[in-house]
């Protein structure tokens, strides 16, 4: 039988669930996502770094664990909540099942909570910092210690510790892929549309990659507050003015911006999950995506240089911008996600004849 566990959250509200993966204590940013499908993805999204994640759909682990579907080498998030954990999963794929996934990476789950309810609070309060315990005790210095934390060096620790080399079978074009805490779908997708990608630490400065000759340089998604790091932001300010096309996806997008000279903004909660509208302003058609952030560029904070190509659609936050005097262009959300939807694909596309246009 589970061993009972709690989730404790700062304004003292207690959850009472039972215990799945590892049984340590945690503490963490509590959020939520209302994807259907590819709780792999997530899992393994280093974008949930610090984070305890609320999946909103009520049956997780139903097709097990398949290796194939991660997006990083391990998982950044700090701990999984979920309503009915499948514990026989079936799938032809599967090469393992979620309880022993978690137990190896170190993570704590609690499963038989009332999500809908635990996501409810954060809808109206925001988000919140929370504990998993063993122990149902709060008292005034755990709330505390609950409350003060703060997830700090968030893309020094997702990024990757040397450079990386990915070879396309019919190569065209080169880019460097700037690894904030990348998912790995982001080079397959150029891979497959023939680029050869070169995978650089965080800290690489402009002078290295421009040094490198690429065609095109990527911006990756990644966790963590955009305008913490500002070392990065002044390198990317650097390569703008190289001229080589540049395309930021989420975290890459905001730093992208942030070089420019706009402002970012912590959401209230945030939009992570796989139905998020976004509506391109120069076609007016609405694409369905894959988001997951908690911060958004201030539209209004945009200098003259850049347009606002894309806004949510139901909060009207911006969603991408396209640059007038350089090759360059971002979404907030995620063209390459897997396991969908793949609406915005197209985006890479994009990309490439960017590249090509720019030779």
């Amino acid at each position: 039988m589970s061993r009972a566990a709690y989730l404790i959250l700062e304004n003292g509200t207690v959850f009472e669930g039972k215990a799945f993966g590892a049984e340590i204590e945690t503490t963490g940013e509590l959020v939520f996502t209302t994807a259907m499908t590819g709780y792999l993805e997530t899992l393994t999204d280093p974008s949930y770094f610090g984070q305890v994640v609320i999946q909103t759909f009520p049956l997780i682990g139903n097709y097990g664990v398949i290796p194939s579907d991660f997006e990083s080498a391990a998982p950044a998030l700090r701990g999984y909540i979920v309503r009915e954990w499948c514990q026989v999963p079936s799938n032809f794929r599967c090469e393992g099942d979620l309880d022993t996934f978690l137990k190896d990476a170190g993570i704590p789950g609690i499963y038989g909570i009332d999500t809908r309810a635990l996501t409810r609070i954060v809808r109206e309060y925001g988000v919140l910092n929370c504990r998993i315990a063993y122990s149902n005790e709060v008292n005034d210095e755990i709330l505390n210690d609950i409350k003060n934390y703060v997830i700090t060096e968030a893309v020094e620790s997702t990024t990757i510790s040397r450079q990386q080399e990915f070879k396309s079978e019919n190569p065209e074009l080169n880019v460097v892929l700037m690894d904030f805490g990348a998912k790995h779908n982001i080079g397959r997708e150029l891979v497959k549309r023939g680029c050869n990608v070169t995978v650089v630490p965080a800290n690489t400065t402009a002078e290295q990659i421009k040094a490198m000759n690429p065609d095109g340089i990527m911006l990756s998604n990644g966790p963590g507050d955009p305008a913490s790091n500002t070392s990065i932001i002044e390198e990317i300010k650097k390569l703008c003015e190289y001229k080589i096309p540049i395309f930021g996806i989420c975290l890459g997008h905001q730093l992208l911006a942030l070089s420019q000279g706009a402002k970012t903004e912590k959401l209230k909660y945030g939009h992570r999950g796989a139905n998020q509208p976004a509506k391109e302003l120069k076609t007016g058609r609405v694409y369905i995506t894959s988001q997951n952030h908690g911060y958004a560029v201030v539209s209004d904070s945009m200098p003259a240089n850049g347009e606002v190509s894309f806004v949510n659609g139901n909060d009207n936050t911006c969603e991408g911008v396209t640059y007038t005097d350089m090759p360059a262009f971002s979404v907030q959300f995620h063209p390459e996600a897997c396991g969908g939807p793949k609406d915005t694909a197209f985006l890479f596309d994009r990309f490439i004849k960017l590249m090509k246009d720019n030779k």
